[in-house]
């Protein structure tokens, strides 16, 4: 057993591969192997006949899961496990009386389940995080920035599986690859099966004897990957940028997570944002509220003149429309918002004040410093 080639590197899938990808490289290893097209050709005729074995396999899922989860021992009688294993003379609770029934139950109490998986199955690998900082502009149109984020990779020198150069693993005797081994204990019930990881691999199904000296055996290094992100039009403080496949190493082939940079916005003197709407304000002098006026009004667009009609209160807001964030998921953009409020003039001079005195007058306001006190005072 321990010469076999594992089924799917025999027929050059991965282990999450579907039926039809199976059956497709089955397909083309059989028509290149077959014995009619290399007469006389004992390795292409060993070839097809490894196909055929590991097709008969992977092509049957109840075949498959029981592979997965203990490799070539399944099949094998005296392995004491997958069809073989179980009671003596009998396959065990789940063959008697089928999934779900007293072997789930039994599986339950004495420690199967998790325990059971397949240490060399493929999983995928975890997300790692980073941060962006960026301006408010560079939030509202887009831009591209430099990340730096530490993340686990496939250790070059081995290629993920931790032995030396040159070396292999060894499958594990005492739990055939499996990374767990099943016991059997009598219960009041009469005999049941437990599982539990392997104390020889450690639950990992293999053994190495000569272990990769850069990444001491583990078949990954941390490393600071440095990656370009675009950052997208209208995206907002507090967001994250999904980036597949730059996270952490899977295992055994699985895929690669991703990497989540999560976006701070830096605050604008001027404008503030809420969703796609900005806002601001804008002072306006005694007159130009009075007269009316056109004033020249920043946006993230440059400046933009705005007419201020005549007779503008403080505090009216006008809107300046597609003057603000673009829509992160398209469709245009959100408008800006400007205030007014007025500014109030200081050290005018002498002519200025008597100016202001005669509009007040002309108005019926007295703007005398005493006011009304200082009249009952003289």
């Amino acid at each position: 057993m321990a010469d076999k080639r594992d089924y799917y590197e025999v027929l050059g899938v991965d282990k999450s591969a579907s039926q039809d990808e199976i059956k497709k490289a089955y397909r083309k290893l059989a028509k290149a192997n077959h014995p009619d097209s290399h007469p006389g050709d004992k390795a292409a005729e060993e070839r097809f006949k490894e196909a055929n074995e590991a097709y008969e396999v992977l092509s049957d899922e109840d075949k498959r899961k029981k592979y997965d989860q203990f490799g070539f021992a399944a099949f094998d009688p005296s392995a004491g496990g997958g069809y073989g294993g179980g009671f003596e003379g009998f396959g065990g609770f789940d063959d008697i009386f089928g999934g779900g029934g007293f072997g789930d139950i039994f599986s339950s109490i004495f420690g199967g389940g998790a325990a059971t998986r397949n240490p060399n199955a493929p999983r995928r690998g975890d997300d790692v995080r980073a941060s962006l900082n960026i301006s408010f502009e560079e939030a509202a149109f887009g831009c591209e920035k430099e990340v730096t984020a530490p993340r686990i990779e496939i250790c070059p020198d081995c290629k993920g599986n931790g032995c030396a150069p040159g070396t292999t693993a060894e499958t594990c005797p005492d739990c055939h690859g499996t990374g767990s081994v099943r016991t059997t204990q009598r219960t009041p019930f009469g005999m049941a099966q437990s599982t539990g990881p392997c104390q020889k691999c450690r639950g990992t199904g293999k053994i190495i004897h000569q272990p990769c000296k850069t990444c001491r055996g583990m078949g990954k290094i941390r490393r600071n990957h440095k990656l370009t992100v675009k950052v997208p039009a209208g995206i907002d403080d507090g967001q994250a940028i999904p980036i597949t496949g730059c996270g952490n190493a899977g295992l055994n082939g699985g895929p690669a997570g991703d990497l989540l940079v999560g976006i701070t916005v830096r605050p604008h003197p001027i404008f503030e944002r809420e969703g796609t709407a900005v806002y601001m304000e804008q002072e306006i002098s005694y007159a130009q509220a009075t007269l009316g006026a056109e004033v020249e009004v920043p946006t993230l667009d440059g400046k933009v003149k705005l007419t201020i009609p005549e007779g503008t209160q403080p505090g009216t807001t006008f809107r300046m429309r597609g003057r603000g964030i673009p829509s992160l998921r398209g469709g245009g953009r959100g408008d800006q918002f400007v205030s007014v409020k007025l500014a109030v003039p200081r050290g005018l001079t002498g002519s200025q004040k008597e100016l202001l005195r005669q509009f007040a007058a002309s108005m019926g306001e007295d703007v005398n410093r005493g006011g009304i006190f200082g009249k009952k005072k003289k």
